[in-house]
């Protein structure tokens, strides 16, 4: 399905990307740097063809979910907006999806790569609760910052058939209760403020139509909304997570795992190693060496005196910052190493700030015991 933020001027598509993956929106109208910066000061307007919206309707929709995935739903407010993980057995991070109720029904944001996926396993896992889960092929994701002129644009247009807005607000700006975050001093996200409307896709064209009359609203690609999400550290489904990824590793109990609420697939692991291990790997911030416009693709190695240590996730150019990474890296890593980065034929230099520590975990004071071979000395 073609975008209609496709046919605005200056609009660059992406023709090697399935319309799956992407939903044809604009990777960038041209001025991608000022593109982040109107996105950021909540003048721009992005559509997330990326994602995919599902619906859980049903009586058993909220305690069904709370019992199948990492967060506390039983009792979610309508209009409150949060994040859940699907793990597998052994805590592996399999789904994620934004979620928002409305009292009537449950509202999952997912990342188009897996949302087909993720609806699946949800069928598969309704046996005798009261729900149905859909596809909402006719509702599409806009992304924005508030409080500026691009929400004012959408507010009127969010679909809201239980008169409660569709509108997510990212958690990702605090540790949610029941949470924990494992990165230390003053976080980037601190003032993210990104939100996603639900909208019919005639909704979604009104809108694009709009924003050429509009004087202070623009569009903005997607290489925009993930600049400024690399720069707030915060992890995705389509780019950060492999089939080893545990949500420790991408700091991920921020916002999505709620610790003190009841059992869970991957639950046991969750709480093992928050409480008494470490991750095997952590996430990093790279900035990378600025000389060369190239930027490393997703899986581009990164190396410490020539050895592999670990992979790229996601990299952007930003409007600020420069040229940006996230990477998982071995926990081991020293978090002062200087590190290369392959970019093509090419490596670049990175240096590292840290958003996971190496001693992440082992949150539980457990006392050391005495040997049982011990023996008291006279």
């Amino acid at each position: 399905m073609a975008s209609p933020f496709a046919v605005l001027p200056g609009a660059v598509i992406d023709e090697s990307a399935s319309t799956n993956d992407s939903g044809g929106a604009p990777l960038h109208f041209g001025t991608f740097l000022r593109e982040q910066r109107l996105l950021a000061e909540g003048r721009a307007i992005v559509h997330l063809g990326d994602r995919v919206v599902l619906s859980v309707a049903g009586a058993d929709r909220l305690t069904w979910l709370d019992s199948i995935t990492s967060q506390h739903l039983a009792r979610l407010e309508p209009g409150r907006a949060t994040e859940l993980l699907v793990l597998d057995p052994h805590g592996h991070v399999e789904h994620a999806a934004s979620v928002l109720d409305d009292g009537v029904t449950t509202w999952l944001i997912a990342d188009a790569t897996s949302a087909e996926a993720l609806a699946t396993w949800l069928k598969r896992m309704v046996f005798r609760a009261q729900v149905v889960v859909t596809r909402e092929a006719d509702l599409t994701v806009l992304g924005s910052f508030g409080g500026g002129a691009a929400e004012a644009l959408i507010a009127p247009h969010v679909h809201a058939p239980a008169d409660v807005p569709l509108v997510w607000i990212d958690p990702w700006s605090h540790v949610t209760v029941g949470g924990h975050q494992y990165a230390t001093g003053p976080h980037p996200a601190a003032d993210w403020n990104w939100r996603q409307a639900i909208v019919t896709t005639d909704a979604a064209a009104d809108i694009a139509a709009a924003i050429p009359r509009a004087a202070d609203v623009a569009a903005a690609g997607l290489i925009a909304a993930e600049a400024l999400r690399i720069a707030a550290w915060r992890p995705r489904r389509a780019n950060e997570v492999d089939e080893r990824t545990l949500p420790h590793e991408l700091d991920w109990l921020r916002s999505a795992v709620h610790l003190d609420k009841g059992c869970y697939r991957g639950q046991e692991t969750v709480a093992k190693v928050h409480n008494l291990g470490h991750p095997p790997r952590r996430l990093v911030f790279l900035h990378l060496d600025g000389s060369d416009a190239v930027l490393p693709e997703p899986g581009a190695s990164v190396s410490l005196a020539g050895t592999e240590v670990g992979r790229v996730t996601s990299a952007a150019l930003h409007h600020e910052l420069g040229p940006i990474a996230l990477a998982v890296v071995k926990r081991t890593l020293p978090i002062d190493a200087t590190l290369t980065v392959t970019v093509g034929d090419e490596t670049v230099i990175a240096a590292q700030e840290v958003i996971v520590p190496p001693g992440a975990g082992a949150e539980a004071s457990v006392p050391r015991l005495p040997r049982l071979s011990a023996r008291t000395r006279a």
